[in-house]
């Protein structure tokens, strides 16, 4: 599979809703080369605070969604305690599973999980997505389920009055931590699936199962570069999943780590579990479990 860095991408302007003009973009971009990266980081940080933090923070005062949202998720507060539920990553080994089963069973589906369900025959229970980029690609077809969809408040100038939509209170910056109440600060983990393990524990499942979290890439480079795909998907269920054209970012496989520590420190300390039954998978942090075997 081949990819295309871009190497050129305004550190500024990713993720965001609009576009910086070109000029400007260059030139913070070129600011970025020439500056130490301590001066760096002293000029952007209160942009990455208002990004990543600040407009939150008034959001949860004059926003009336925001609101909206937080008033449905404290209804969702333990509404589920002592079930179980399944969390489906997007990995390749989804096609060595045999998801049927899981059709009464609570699921959350992650991000473009949908591309799967005309071949399934039914839907996951809800759909959890905080990348931008994903979503901003994606829009018109989120639009179209049917499902609850949890969504990060940075993607409201997308999807504000879409049906069904959720919107939580993420972002990706220090300090690391794990939400038991997601009606507060979610840390987003450098993974969706971090965000549904959390939301997974705030409704009250007793025991999560991840299916299809291979936690294995075979595009290269910088975590959380930005790229395009040239060629078919071959680091997901389809090959249309990041198919030709698509932007998206590398994965942080170590940050990825230290986030799903956190949950199964979190789960445990509450008498709970979170169980890897992904076919083959690569990831290491939780207890394993034979897939075949839980029904």
């Amino acid at each position: 599979m081949t990819r295309n860095e871009e190497r050129t991408q305004p550190p500024l302007e990713e993720n965001l809703p609009w576009q910086l003009p070109p000029l400007l973009a260059g030139a913070v971009y070129r600011a970025k080369q020439i500056l130490p990266v301590g001066v760096w980081r002293t000029i952007t940080t209160p942009y990455w605070w208002w990004y990543n933090r600040g407009q939150h923070q008034l959001a949860g005062i004059f926003s009336g969604d925001l609101r909206a949202s937080r008033q449905e998720l404290h209804a969702l507060h333990n509404l589920h305690s002592g079930e179980r539920c399944f969390i489906l990553g997007n990995g390749p080994s989804l096609r060595n599973t045999d998801l049927s089963p899981l059709r009464n069973e609570f699921t959350f589906g992650l991000n473009r999980i949908y591309l799967l369900f005309p071949e399934l025959g039914f839907t996951t229970s809800c759909l959890v997505s905080i990348n931008t980029l994903v979503i901003q690609q994606c829009v018109e077809e989120l639009g179209k389920l049917a499902i609850p969809k949890f969504v990060t408040w940075r993607a409201r100038h997308w999807l504000q009055g879409v049906p069904d939509t959720i919107f939580l209170d993420t972002d990706y910056t220090p300090p690391e931590a794990f939400a038991a109440d997601v009606t507060r600060r979610v840390f987003e983990g450098s993974t969706v699936t971090y965000v549904a393990l959390q939301l997974a524990f705030h409704m009250g499942f007793r025991q999560v199962v991840l299916v299809g979290v291979d936690h294995r890439f075979g595009a290269q480079g910088r975590p959380n570069a930005t790229i395009t795909s040239t060629a078919g998907d071959m680091d997901h269920f389809s090959p249309d999943y990041f198919g030709p054209g698509f932007r998206w970012q590398l994965p942080d496989l170590e940050a990825s780590e230290r986030s799903y520590r956190l949950a199964r420190q979190a789960y445990e300390n509450a008498g709970r579990q979170v169980i890897d039954a992904t076919v083959d998978g690569a990831l290491d942090v939780f207890p394993k479990a034979n897939y075949g075997e839980l029904f």
